[in-house]
């Protein structure tokens, strides 16, 4: 079954871009009916950005080198 395309607004680049996969999905089960080119991309955004924030954490737990001292606690 195909459904009329509608043209919606490139606000909807944003739900994916603040809330990463979670923003993403949702988006594109909003936009699947009505625009489906513009939820894949809403989906595939949010796919990016979970794996820059994973890259982001795992970035910054190594770069850290305090915890292999065993914080100096003293018992």
């Amino acid at each position: 079954m195909t459904y009329p395309e509608k043209s919606r607004s490139r606000a909807w680049f944003l739900l994916p871009i603040l809330f990463g996969i979670i923003g993403g999905v949702a988006a594109f089960l909003f936009l699947r009916k009505d625009d489906a080119y513009k939820a894949k991309i809403c989906l595939c955004i949010g796919l990016i950005m979970m794996v820059a924030g994973i890259a982001l954490n795992i970035w910054i737990y190594e770069s850290i080198s305090g915890f292999d001292s065993g914080f100096n606690v003293n018992i």
